[in-house]
């Protein structure tokens, strides 16, 4: 088991499993708690980097929301601020969004197919905008040809 999965293993069911039970919505993770409960010796930079990874923050399904401590972020003072939301509600938060995002996927395409193509709608848009800013002026100007 890697040193990662370690401190993964170790916030899980010290922190996140009990903090879900009682109904909190947030947890507070301090790297020098979890480095002395693993019993480890200089591996302080080894938790941070881990309590500060997105791959830690999914697996474990919290995110992140405040980082405090030294300026090199890699001490056993450094505490991170957790947001746990419930289970039910991500999962399907999640899978909503992605289904709206993919449902929307090539609506415009009859439309720029209608006006020649994207590349050509564009073309024209530009050829069209031929304004010329005067700073002293709130209105812009048409530049004559």
């Amino acid at each position: 088991m890697s040193l990662s999965d370690q401190v993964l293993k170790h916030v899980q069911t010290t922190y996140v499993t009990p903090a879900r039970q009682r109904g909190e919505t947030t947890i507070r993770v301090i790297a020098g708690d979890v480095h002395r409960d693993l019993r480890w010796t200089n591996r302080v930079p080894s938790v941070c980097t881990t309590l500060a990874s997105q791959k830690f923050q999914k697996t474990i399904g919290v995110e992140l929301i405040t980082r405090e401590g030294p300026p090199s972020g890699f001490g056993t003072r450094s505490t991170f601020t957790y947001r746990l939301p419930s289970e039910d509600r991500s999962s399907d938060t999640g899978g909503k969004k992605r289904g709206n995002l993919l449902a929307l996927f090539g609506i415009a395409a009859d439309v720029f197919r209608d006006l020649g193509g994207g590349e050509n709608f564009i073309r024209k848009q530009r050829e069209n905008f031929d304004f010329r800013y005067d700073v002293n002026a709130q209105n812009p100007k048409k530049r004559s040809k």
